[in-house]
């Protein structure tokens, strides 16, 4: 009976944690500038940008931290235009999810460990920018990339070349390259970058054929296809990092190779990482009425929908499993006499294959003491339950 009941509160605190998921969606960069309003929602529109950051005294979208009305009463029915911004219809499916969803309004600070930031980086599990167009400080590069090193989700989205929509002389595939070539943490950590080109009006169904890859095959649906609006390609370099993989490629390009890529994963540390080369299949096509938005979220079928959730839901999920989250593929076991010492002894094996990993969990700290892994499995994380904020 005792077995049972850790058993059922193990689990219990896995699913609590994981429906507690936060996602900041980043405002500070522009984001709102020009022709675009890459926000999730807003009750003001009083900015204006003229050569560089936003400041007060314009029409364009100010976006504040929660959305309203509140995230509490959205069901599995409510529409897109619940919330007020160009990817609202992305941050009402996150919230459909559970997971909780917050802006990074563009007067506030990119920071990670920063205990008197209530919205440090520490405090969520995915990070999301669309199309920045203001360059990344040194401290706010090193922040973002540690916060992915340490277990967090980056979803990057760019744009083609010369979308400089704030004319600060930088546009989005720039400022991206820059964030991953000039840190002071790792030089290109991802093994992704940013090509400076403009691809066009082009649609692909040349989607890497990888069945099991959750971004691609999630709980969303097959992504069979996709379509840019004049974006950026990018390039893949494996020396650096093996795990940068191409899901998407330009038509006619080999989908399992490094170039001509429209949608790419990587990891770094314990984090993940998505990217996209172009902004218009998240565009949703509501928002600031001074900007021309598009019905990017919903085109080619459902597909951008599906990739763009997938890959979220991915970036959110726990190391456990690389490819899903799924407690049914996984046999989780408590040692016998588990209770010594405030310790418990937790066993997980996979019923895909013969990787376990065996972990001592202390319950007054709440970490994990030690663990063993079976065929130096990556999947099954030292950092789990540490990840989860037990």
């Amino acid at each position: 009976m005792k077995l049972k009941l850790l058993s059922t509160i193990f689990f219990f605190l896995i699913i609590s944690s994981f429906s507690q998921t936060k996602i900041l969606f980043d405002a500070t960069k522009a984001q709102m500038a020009g022709n675009a309003d890459w926000i999730v929602d807003a009750d003001i529109f009083n900015l204006k940008f003229t050569g560089g950051p936003a400041s007060i005294g314009g029409l364009e979208s100010n976006p504040q931290q929660y959305p309203t009305p509140s995230q509490s009463g959205i069901t599995s029915t409510t529409s897109e235009n619940f919330w007020t911004g160009g990817i609202s219809a992305w941050a009402v499916d996150c919230a459909k999810l559970g997971y909780i969803v917050e802006t990074l309004s563009y007067n506030k600070s990119i920071t990670y460990g920063d205990a008197t930031n209530p919205q440090d980086l520490s405090n969520y599990k995915v990070f999301i920018t669309v199309e920045p167009n203001i360059l990344y400080t040194t401290s706010q590069k090193t922040a973002l990339i540690n916060f992915v090193k340490n277990g967090g989700g980056l979803f990057m989205i760019g744009d083609h070349d010369q979308s400089d929509r704030n004319g600060d002389g930088a546009d989005a595939p720039t400022i991206l390259n820059d964030l991953m070539n000039n840190n002071t943490v790792s030089s290109n950590p991802f093994g992704i970058n940013f090509d400076l080109n403009n691809t066009g009006n082009i649609s692909s169904t040349n989607v890497a054929n990888l069945p099991s890859n959750q971004s691609l095959n999630g709980t969303f649906g097959a992504v069979t296809q996709l379509k840019y609006s004049q974006g950026a390609s990018m390039s893949l370099n494996n020396s650096i990092n093996a795990d940068a993989k191409g899901l998407i490629f330009i038509s006619g390009s080999s989908n399992t190779g490094t170039t001509n890529v429209l949608f790419a994963t990587s990891s770094y540390g314990s984090g993940k990482i998505a990217a996209l080369g172009d902004s218009s299949p998240a565009d949703d096509g509501t928002g600031d009425t001074n900007d021309m938005l598009y019905f990017g979220y919903s085109d080619v079928s459902g597909n951008h929908q599906r990739l763009i959730m997938n890959a979220t839901k991915w970036l959110a999920s726990s190391n456990l499993d690389k490819s899903k989250f799924d407690l049914d593929d996984f046999n989780f076991n408590i040692a016998p006499n588990p209770i010594n010492n405030n310790e418990i002894k937790l066993s997980y094996f996979s019923k895909e294959n013969s990787n376990f990993s065996i972990e001592i969990y202390d319950l007054m700290s709440k970490k994990i003491l030690s663990n063993t892994f079976s065929n130096n499995e990556s999947g099954f994380n030292s950092n789990l339950i540490q990840v989860q904020n037990l």
